[in-house]
């Protein structure tokens, strides 16, 4: 066993398939810890014969009616209790986060207790999905039901591993699917313990089933399988429009969660220190792996000095390092998920050098072990830059400036994506009126990240389409049936 920070690491994690830890038939995959570059554990890897037997293990829970023809308060504490084993093991699964995703050992915690809220959140909502009656005169009785799809094929990302699952395994729970669970290859070891979460909660067999693979394999092979009746993706554009035609293929409904390029407007009377601390959690949470990060700020040109020099001394002022060294809330950053996003960003770097963009803080990759990337602020962004329109999903920030409201909207506007968007500004007014022109599918107004589990998410554009969170992701594991009831027999106005 490796061990770090005293706690020890188990060499090598099964999959989880109709109740039962097993191998993989691919075999097993390398998982490095981010912070050091060398390998932390190996994960049994699945093929396309493994998600058959899961996807056929979530079909027959689904037909058996344990999950779905429970009492939905009792599917409900299921699900509730999950979120409570998470809560229960923190530290445990906190520490293990930490070492295979490389986020500050405090961010993974924050991630541990964002998961259970999820459980917490979508258990309590299990009893509040009803239809309604619908009037049609005193000859009928009509009324609607809700119902699951079925089998729901979830493909989790790596930036928010143990979060992203909670987030569709809880709402797919509580509506009564029984749920097949991709994870990322790159962290997959936490969702571990979702499996055991699943068993401390008594959910009968079948119902959670979790697995980790290669995309082009395991995650193809899920989205086109003919017994996968609903899809929940969370990722890149490319990957989301490849799936959506899977999907269209078999006629089965998805949510996409794409990515984002997200943009903030700073008006000349924004309150600069809550703007401060808005670019701190904004771009530099979780090592700007987000994709609602807040990765461009259209600042007014009147105080556009004053937001870069704020921005570049913030940045400078992160103290950058391995995850399981910073345990304590703060001014603090951990590693990017691998080399190869850690290079990809550092090259967008370069690039947005290349096209006349000013360094103001970082742009380099850390002269040390792991994928440690500074970070950075750019000035002098203009919207034609690849920097104002490409995704890089890491703690980069563009400042862009403008002249008027117009132009500031404009810009905002001017990407593919539309997942959220903010505005820095006193006037409430002003806020509102930019608030309702952003092609956003969420809008903070002062705070970056404002709202919570209970506030929908989602997004225009290339940003991917239906909701995650709030009441609204519920609507998308279920399905509407009709049910008309005549009341008097041989009234049939089509009878003699």
């Amino acid at each position: 066993m490796s061990q770090t920070a005293n706690f020890d690491i188990k060499p090598y994690w099964q999959n989880y398939i109709n109740g039962a830890w097993v191998d993989g038939g691919a075999g097993r995959l390398a998982v490095d810890n981010p912070a050091t570059g060398e390998v932390l554990a190996e994960q049994a890897l699945a093929d396309r014969a493994d998600i058959d037997r899961a996807v056929q293990a979530a079909k027959a829970c689904h037909q058996s009616g344990a999950l779905s023809d429970l009492r939905p308060v009792e599917r409900g504490r299921m699900v509730q209790k999950m979120g409570q084993y998470l809560l229960n093991n923190i530290d445990e699964i906190a520490n293990l986060l930490c070492l295979e995703a490389g986020k500050p050992l405090w961010e993974a915690r924050v991630e541990v207790a964002g998961a259970a809220r999820y459980f917490e959140y979508y258990g309590n909502q299990a009893e509040t999905v009803e239809g309604r009656s619908i009037p049609l005169g005193s000859r009928y009785l009509d009324f609607t039901v809700y119902e699951p799809y079925g089998v729901s094929g979830q493909i989790i990302p790596w930036n928010y591993p143990l979060e992203m699952t909670a987030r569709s395994l809880s709402a797919g729970l509580a509506t009564g699917n029984a749920c097949v669970v991709k994870t990322p290859e790159l962290d997959p070891l936490s969702n571990y313990y979702m499996a055991k979460a699943a068993e401390f909660a008594g959910l009968p067999v079948g119902a959670v089933n979790i697995l980790c693979g290669y995309g082009h394999e395991a995650g193809d092979a899920l989205t086109i399988h003919d017994d996968v009746n609903q899809i929940v993706f969370t990722g890149s554009v490319q990957t989301g429009m490849a799936i959506a035609g899977n999907a269209a293929k078999h006629v089965v409904p998805c949510v996409l969660e794409l990515g984002g390029k997200s943009a903030a407007i700073v008006y000349p009377d924004a309150d600069m220190d809550n703007l401060e601390q808005s670019i701190r959690w904004g771009i530099y949470f979780n090592a700007g792996q987000v994709c609602s990060a807040m990765s461009r700020l259209v600042v007014h040109e009147s105080v556009r000095d004053e937001v870069v020099e704020r921005a570049a001394a913030l940045a400078n002022r992160l103290n950058v390092g391995p995850g399981m060294e910073r345990a304590e809330f703060g001014d603090n950053m951990g590693a990017m998920v691998s080399a190869k996003q850690r290079d990809r960003a550092e090259g967008l770097c370069r690039r947005a050098e290349s096209e006349g963009a000013r360094l103001a803080a970082g742009g380099h990759a850390l002269n040390r072990p792991g994928h440690f990337l500074q970070p950075t602020v750019f000035d002098q962004v203009t919207p034609d830059m690849n920097i104002a329109q490409e995704e890089v999903f890491g703690p980069v920030l563009s400042v862009l400036s403008f002249k008027d409201d117009a132009e500031a909207l404009a810009i905002a506007n001017g990407t593919d994506y539309g997942l959220v968007g903010g505005v820095f500004t006193a006037d409430i007014e002003r806020a509102m009126e930019a608030a309702q022109r952003m092609r956003s599918g969420q809008i903070f107004i002062n705070e970056w990240y404002a709202g919570g589990v209970e506030t929908p998410f989602g997004g225009y554009g290339k940003s991917g389409y239906g909701r995650e969170k709030g009441r609204e992701a519920l609507w998308n594991y279920v399905q509407t049936k009709n049910i008309a009831i005549a009341r008097i027999a041989g009234t049939h106005p089509g009878r003699a």
